[in-house]
């Protein structure tokens, strides 16, 4: 039960976070990082805001269900190699 409950809190605030793009590579990357890095080029390139918050990425990707899992999974695998930086909000 505590389990669960700490996961939904920790899923939680990392939806409440900013996503910012470092680099715009996509080398050795799958298809949710893929579609992450090109949703994030897309809107920093018409010079939009940097930063994009992780529940408007999901919304526009189309992410629900266990996809959501696997999206917060390709972010944080994002941020490791220095793609993206995940700020709290």
């Amino acid at each position: 039960m505590g389990y669960s409950r700490r996961r939904k809190a920790t899923e939680q605030t990392l939806v409440q976070t900013i996503v910012v793009l470092i680099r715009n590579t996509t080398w050795r990357c799958g298809k949710v990082e893929k579609s992450i890095v090109r949703h994030l080029y897309k809107r920093h390139k018409n010079f939009g805001k940097p930063g994009v918050s992780m529940r408007d990425i999901m919304q526009n990707l189309n992410f629900t269900g266990a996809k959501k899992d696997e999206c917060i999974d390709a972010i944080k695998r994002l941020e490791k190699r220095n793609i993206v930086k995940i700020l709290p909000l």
